[in-house]
């Protein structure tokens, strides 16, 4: 939750700057799989109204003030930009100029706003 809070932090500071969104894709560590101790209790989506609650769930405990999008239940977002279990892009004219690494490990926030801060000067 704490790269959630850094990322709504930054879409704040720069919301003049550039439009930011989330996609919510399949649960990265449902209860029914890989969970982990200390993360909110979510079983693997076997529906859309599941998935949607899930994003629900997450937005009641770090809201965000960007659009949040949900992922198909065929994971069309997930798997086009390789996005599990989370990643980072910028998006300009259509084109990707940054594309971030694989979280949580590779999930470099600071990147984001080092990018756009040296944009935006």
């Amino acid at each position: 939750m704490a790269n959630l809070e850094r990322f709504r932090k930054i879409s704040e500071d720069f919301s003049k700057l550039a439009d930011f969104a989330l996609v919510y894709i399949a649960e990265a560590h449902p209860t029914d799989g890989w969970a982990i101790d200390g993360n909110p209790e979510v079983a693997n989506h076997m529906s859309m109204e599941e998935r949607i609650a899930a994003a629900k769930t997450m937005l009641s405990m770090e809201p965000q003030q960007c659009p949040v999008l949900v992922d198909l239940m065929e994971d069309k977002c997930q798997k086009a930009f390789a996005a599990m279990p989370e990643r980072l892009y910028i998006v300009q004219d259509g084109v990707i100029v940054y594309k971030g690494g694989h979280g949580p490990f590779d999930y470099k926030i600071q990147e984001v706003h080092d990018w756009l801060s040296s944009y935006q000067k």
